[in-house]
């Protein structure tokens, strides 16, 4: 088991708030609709999704998972 820090930028058309909210914020929500294939579910094991929930993704095949802590969450700066 390790620790990861992932960080990236891309340029979209979609305003950032709205990509900030359905990536992060709604995730559990968006994702296996928007990616069915790849995404099977987003489950919360703790927390109410702000600073110090885990979350476990499990992808469509079933074979794998991970879960992630969420440190901090900033609304206002998207981050």
């Amino acid at each position: 088991m390790g620790v990861f820090t992932y960080e990236s930028e891309a340029s979209t058309v979609m305003p950032p708030a709205r990509l900030f909210k359905a990536l992060f914020v709604d995730a559990a929500e968006v994702m296996p609709k928007a990616l069915p294939q790849a995404i099977k579910s987003i489950v919360t094991l703790e927390g109410d999704g702000g600073p110090g929930t885990i979350k476990q993704t499990y992808f469509g095949d079933g074979s794998l998972s991970f879960k992630e802590r969420t440190d901090a969450i900033d609304n206002e700066n998207l981050s």
